[in-house]
């Protein structure tokens, strides 16, 4: 354990560690019977398609749990939009991996979530800018994990700095509440000039405008403080004091516009979703979303043994035998067996992840966020 923060560190994970007991006493009694039989598992979320579409994500880091070992994995692609049937699917010996499935659902379920979540708000706002703010609401041993996945989903950003470290992007942001309250009431245009003064030249100058008297007033006070400077603005109001945002937001485009400030952004935050997103995005230019991908719930996975020593078993409520699953042509999912034809018109999805241990298969975000979109298009999601 991490001698400060309640964390598992990377090592438990690895060495299987980091497990539900019941697969210590699992592996305890196979060795003890002198049986490791070869077996077939699959990651299911839902058995059938049901027209509920998911986003597929946390491949790279369950790729990273299983390489090296003695396994056969084939999966989706990392952004594939999927519904019913198996996701991944691992063939070795059992005791290769009984005490990893905690971890490699773990990775599965909570980016997947995540992605699928962060995916409702792109399709919301498509033409809008859209970063993610949700951070402060996950531990922050996962952050990247949430960043990643809102990036997957086509995000344009994020604001978590660390996130960032580990994925080689810069973070988003400009100032918060604490800012113009540290400055006080009636010295707002302290606080943005302060800001205007200290931040690097690449960051837009985006001033917070909603902290002490109404959105206008701060919003023109703001073009005064900063002039030309000024490349947007951004409302922040709670749900509970905002009244009918869209009406604010359209009072205060045109309180720029009448004084010729049109060229001065406006974008909003604060408890925003899906719905919010679809009523202000032909008035605004941008949006920070948070807790709408942030508590989204883990998606259900479960990992499954389909075949032992060849023959296929299953446990009741679950399909037995190796299969594959397809996309057709109307972009709809088609679960079948492996060793029998797929429809005519259908692309397997479980693809090669790993071959004998050894890794087959590239992670490229940017492949991925194209991958997902496309498909979000192709299933209407």
């Amino acid at each position: 354990m991490s001698e400060t923060f309640d964390t598992i560190p990377d090592d438990a994970v690895l060495s299987g560690r980091a497990t539900d007991a019941y697969f210590d006493r699992t592996v305890e009694a196979l060795e003890g019977a002198g049986r490791n039989p070869h077996v077939v598992a699959e990651v299911t979320a839902d058995q059938f398609p049901d027209g509920e579409f998911e986003v597929f994500a946390g491949v790279k880091d369950a790729a990273a749990l299983l390489e090296g070992r003695d396994l056969d994995v084939h999966a989706l692609r990392e952004g594939r939009v999927f519904d019913g049937g198996p996701v991944m699917r691992i063939a070795g010996d059992y005791l290769e991996f009984a005490r990893l499935e905690t971890s490699l659902l773990g990775y599965l379920s909570h980016a997947s979530g995540f992605a699928s979540a962060a995916l409702h708000a792109r399709r919301a706002a498509p033409e809008s800018n859209v970063l993610s703010f949700g951070a402060r609401h996950v531990h922050p041993s996962i952050a990247a994990v949430v960043e990643r996945s809102a990036l997957l989903a086509g995000l344009d950003g994020f604001s978590h700095v660390a996130a960032g470290d580990v994925l080689g992007r810069e973070a988003s942001g400009t100032m918060p509440h604490a800012l113009m309250l540290c400055f006080g009431r009636g010295n707002q245009e302290a606080a943005w000039r302060a800001f205007d003064d200290a931040a690097p030249a690449d960051v837009p100058r985006i001033a917070l405008c909603d902290t002490f008297t109404d959105e206008k007033d701060e919003v023109l006070r703001a073009v005064d403080a900063l002039g030309d400077d000024l490349d947007g603005v951004r409302l922040d109001t709670t749900g509970s004091r905002r009244g009918d945002f869209a009406h604010i937001v359209r009072e205060v485009q045109w309180a720029l516009d009448v004084r010729g400030h049109d060229d001065v952004d406006v974008f909003v935050s604060g408890g925003l979703g899906p719905a919010e997103l679809r009523e202000l995005r032909g008035v605004v230019d941008g949006f920070g979303v948070g807790s709408a991908i942030t508590d989204a719930n883990p998606v259900d996975f479960a990992l499954d043994i389909v075949a032992v020593d060849g023959e296929p078993v299953a446990k009741r409520g679950k399909l037995g035998g190796v299969k594959q699953v397809y996309r057709t042509a109307d972009g709809a999912h088609h679960v079948g067996l492996a060793d029998r034809p797929g429809p005519t018109d259908g692309t397997p999805l479980l693809e090669g992840l790993l071959d004998d241990g050894e890794l087959v298969r590239e992670f490229d975000l940017a492949d991925a966020t194209d991958r997902c979109l496309a498909d979000a298009r192709r299933v209407d999601y």
